[in-house]
């Protein structure tokens, strides 16, 4: 089947970012993550900069692959292999059966954690810790996940 200069375009766009932005959570996860995280370095964010930042920095961009992956690419690439895209929770499942993602729980999961990460560390610095571990965890998973839906699209963009 042949794409549609504007979807393949839109793939080989999505593929540079989404490995980009896989580099970057990367990087930023080895630097926080170096040692365990831990309550008493979530305390230390008030007084350095530089873990502030490396915290924000993870926290940015574990959602904005997530959410290149969830809500562009994945679109994108169904539209690709000519599947009716609809709802997330519908294209999710449909990852999911084409072996794309793990676990359509699981993607959810990692979307609750985000918001924590987010809107929580203010107020509950154990909140923050769990959730930014939790979230540690899980990139091998999304990193996987954003590579299978590369991978399949570079086979349809070549084919």
């Amino acid at each position: 089947m042949k794409l549609a200069p504007s979807l393949s375009a839109r793939l080989e766009f999505l593929l540079r970012v989404t490995e980009k932005e896989c580099a970057h959570l990367l990087d930023t996860d080895q630097r926080l993550f170096g040692d365990l995280f831990t309550i008493e370095d979530a305390q230390k964010i008030a007084s350095d900069p530089i873990l502030a930042e490396r915290l924000d920095a993870f926290v940015s961009r574990f959602g904005r692959l997530q959410d290149t992956v969830g809500d562009k690419l994945l679109p994108a690439l169904l539209t690709a292999l000519a599947e009716k895209t609809g709802p997330a929770i519908d294209n999710l499942d449909k990852a999911e059966k084409f072996g794309f993602l793990e676990s359509v729980d699981t993607w959810m999961e990692m979307r609750k954690l985000r918001n924590q990460m987010v809107h929580e560390y203010i107020e509950d610095l154990a909140v923050l810790t769990s959730a930014l571990c939790s979230g540690h965890n899980l990139v091998p998973m999304l990193i996987a996940s954003a590579r299978k839906c590369t991978t399949e699209a570079r086979r349809i963009l070549a084919a």
